[in-house]
């Protein structure tokens, strides 16, 4: 639907924050060195909430990072942030301070007194601070290829300790955030259809088997896009039953009711003559989190923190 202006705004700040997470992603996910990678944790200690973009548990300290997606000329003075020409913005440094406390009152209350050595990533190769201090822990984008070769040189190994410490994190992470700010939306008030995977098109056909995005030329399998579609309506609307009709309503393209009747059929368990109810079936959506990884078995993931933009 169309967003007001203010909401369009905190989504597009959430979608480029969510980008820059990613893209930080891809340079964690190369570490060949012992270590476990803790992404998007929301904790809480003494009553008090808090968000770490990324964590890394290595044996003799835990590095924290706050990722930054900023883009532009901006500039640093008096401890203070600024974009060009004069507008103040939030110095990442306090969230990253008051981050950084937290987590050590909690490692400490979990039993665990390890050192923390935190940083801000600027990741945006387009964004330039001028007057940058050199005392501060600032990461740019052009020095994280030889930050990241600095830390696959760590040979110390990892023990049952510290997987035990972000079995824990995990275990402790809450994923219902108390900030999530949704825009109001009603189903009538909202477009229905399939979007393309790829380029986010609502211009595609249905041939036999698959689905074929006119704009880019996408092919995804049916089944897989009408599945893509309850995990997005189940997520707008989670306390609506999920049924033929409806489903066959929120995709639009899929001309045949017997068609995603059989797809639901698959998936679900029947409750009724025309109800369903979803079975636990999260492997399917495992494309839409941020995982933990183990670099220290390098194996597939065995814990999953959710990322939700």
């Amino acid at each position: 639907m169309n967003l007001p202006p203010k909401d369009k705004q905190h989504y597009f700040n959430l979608r480029k924050g969510y980008e820059g997470e990613v893209k930080f992603d891809s340079y964690t996910e190369k570490l060949q060195c012992d270590c476990i990678i803790l992404n998007d944790l929301l904790l809480r200690v003494n009553s008090t909430t808090f968000q770490i973009d990324s964590l890394i548990i290595t044996l003799d300290r835990v590095f924290l990072y706050e990722v930054k997606n900023f883009k532009g000329d901006y500039y640093y003075d008096s401890d203070l942030l600024y974009k060009k020409p004069k507008i103040e913005v939030i110095n990442p440094l306090l969230q990253l301070q008051r981050s950084e406390s937290l987590l050590r009152q909690l490692l400490l209350s979990l039993g665990f007194n390890l050192p923390i050595d935190s940083s801000v990533v600027f990741i945006n190769p387009e964004f330039t601070l001028y007057q940058a201090p050199l005392n501060e822990p600032f990461i740019f984008s052009t020095q994280l290829n030889h930050y990241f070769k600095q830390q696959n040189t760590i040979s110390t190994k990892i023990d049952s300790k510290h997987k035990m410490l972000a079995d824990q994190l995990v275990s402790l992470h809450m994923a219902d955030s108390p900030f999530t700010q949704v825009a109001p939306y009603e189903y009538n008030r909202l477009r229905k259809g399939i979007s393309c995977l790829n380029c986010d098109s609502f211009s595609l056909s249905i041939e036999g088997q698959k689905c074929v995005c006119k704009e880019c030329g996408y092919v995804e399998v049916v089944a897989a896009a009408v599945m893509r579609c309850v995990h997005e309506f189940n997520m707008l609307f989670p306390k609506q039953e999920i049924t033929t009709n409806i489903i066959h309503d929120w995709c639009q393209v899929v001309n045949s009711k017997k068609r995603i009747r059989r797809i639901l059929a698959s998936h679900f368990n029947r409750i009724g003559v025309h109800r369903w109810t979803l079975v636990v079936l999260q492997a399917s959506f495992l494309s839409l989190t941020r995982p933990m990884r183990d670099n220290s078995r390098r194996k597939s993931p065995c814990f999953v923190v959710h990322r939700t933009l």
